[in-house]
């Protein structure tokens, strides 16, 4: 898996699980949910995202989006 599929992964993993956790836990949680979706919109206009970055330093393969 190059980066691009593990940051889209890992986002649609994270709001899932903040959603489940806002229904049954508590309503605050659909602010992470809200800062994973803000996150990847700026990614796709800036190019930066953190995660990538780390996976990067971790010795993934780079994809097309983030270089």
């Amino acid at each position: 898996m190059n980066i691009d599929r593990i940051v889209l992964a890992f986002a649609g993993f994270a709001i899932l699980v903040s959603v489940v956790l806002s229904h049954y836990h508590h309503p605050y949680w659909l602010y992470f949910t809200a800062f994973v979706g803000i996150n990847l919109l700026q990614s796709a206009f800036t190019g930066f995202c953190p995660l990538a970055m780390i996976l990067k330093k971790l010795g993934r393969s780079s994809g097309s989006a983030f270089s």
